[in-house]
């Protein structure tokens, strides 16, 4: 895997300005907005963004939502033009990216690991377009003509796993996933990595539901967990997710819900704990905007963390988290920053956590 450590370059433009990122098929929607020719920043060139999502929809309260908003922040601030497919199904990723390509899209995102063969296979068809994938770094292979972005996610997910240790009554937490792959399995295991470090008493209980797009999925299953004693739940789960917040939010207070990607907190705002912020919408940001000033990071991947701000805990927080266990997740926080925690992403590394961890 050919990994350079080049985030901080790549988020710098966007960090400065914030710190909290056609020919499509038939089962495709579009949006499409006009270029502000006033925006403050200057570029080069006033290129055209594309992204398709996966089937949890540009509007799933979540990572695809998260994406759109970085493309919304490039036409705003740099009068890009910028639009997007939104997949109904896996069949609609090939369709919607060469849409995009053939209509000559000076680049076009994958948002989400599902795509990943589809976009090599994009890719390999037309080595002349640029293309660029969020989740996935291509097993390492990534061809020129591509930029991989993923994340550290099991960094923020230890923090999201230290509030909910630190919060629990019934010493009996949750872990919802949406499809049990080793990119949600970072989510876990750092979560469970999290609680043991602050409760190493407490039970982290998990499921995966098998989708990304079914609320109702997330509804059950969180019920079921609440009813079986569990009083914390972090998800990550896209719009599967927006049944756990619907839950927890029934069921009233002392039920308590972790979001993702996001600040969720307006889904169910006595019932939020926190979100494990993914700045997915920086990414996208970011790369766009390095290619209208000229600049393309082909075949390379982008890895963000803590210390790049490309993961960390909902500003909404403290709202229903207290400040002692805010500071605690600040000072964890640090830990994992200057490496002297690392948060596993397995459940080999998790073992090896728990064998080696002193508080």
């Amino acid at each position: 895997m050919k990994t350079r450590t080049i985030a901080k370059v790549l988020l710098a433009g966007t960090l400065s300005a914030s710190l909290v990122l056609a020919g499509c098929g038939a089962a495709s929607k579009k949006k499409e907005g006009a270029p502000d020719a006033g925006a403050g920043e200057q570029v080069k060139q006033k290129i055209r963004v594309a992204m398709v999502t996966d089937t949890g929809g540009v509007n799933d309260n979540s990572f695809n939502q998260s994406a759109w908003e970085g493309m919304k922040r490039l036409e705003k601030d740099l009068g890009l033009k910028v639009q997007y497919a939104e997949s109904k199904k896996k069949e609609d990723y090939v369709p919607n990216l060469n849409g995009f390509v053939k209509d000559k899209w000076d680049l076009t995102w994958a948002i989400g690991y599902l795509m990943a063969e589809d976009l090599k296979r994009v890719a390999a068809e037309n080595p002349n377009t640029k293309l660029a994938i969020v989740d996935s770094n291509l097993d390492g292979n990534i061809p020129s003509n591509v930029t991989a972005v993923t994340f550290k996610e099991q960094e923020g997910s230890f923090l999201m796993g230290v509030i909910a240790g630190s919060m629990t009554k019934s010493n009996k937490v949750g872990f919802i996933g949406g499809i049990k792959v080793p990119l949600i399995e970072k989510f876990e295991y750092g979560f469970r990595a999290g609680v043991h470090a602050v409760n190493p008493n407490a039970q982290v209980v998990t499921a995966y539901v098998g989708a990304f797009n079914d609320a109702s999925k997330g509804k059950v299953q969180a019920g079921a967990m609440y009813q079986s004693g569990v009083d914390v739940i972090f998800h990550a789960a896209g719009a599967t997710g927006d049944g756990v917040f619907s839950e927890a939010k029934e069921r009233g207070k002392g039920f308590w819900v972790i979001g993702v990607d996001r600040d969720q907190s307006y889904l169910a705002p006595d019932n939020t704990l926190s979100s494990m912020i993914k700045r997915v919408d920086n990414a996208v940001y970011s790369v766009s905007k390095d290619l209208a000033n000229g600049i393309w990071n082909g075949g390379k991947q982008v890895e963000l963390g803590l210390k790049e701000d490309g993961v960390g805990y909902a500003p909404t927080t403290s709202k229903n988290t207290p400040a002692d266990v805010v500071a605690k997740v600040e000072d964890y926080k640090k830990q994992l920053i200057e490496g002297k925690i690392k948060a596993p992403g397995t459940a080999a590394e998790f073992e090896q956590f728990k064998a080696t961890f002193k508080k």
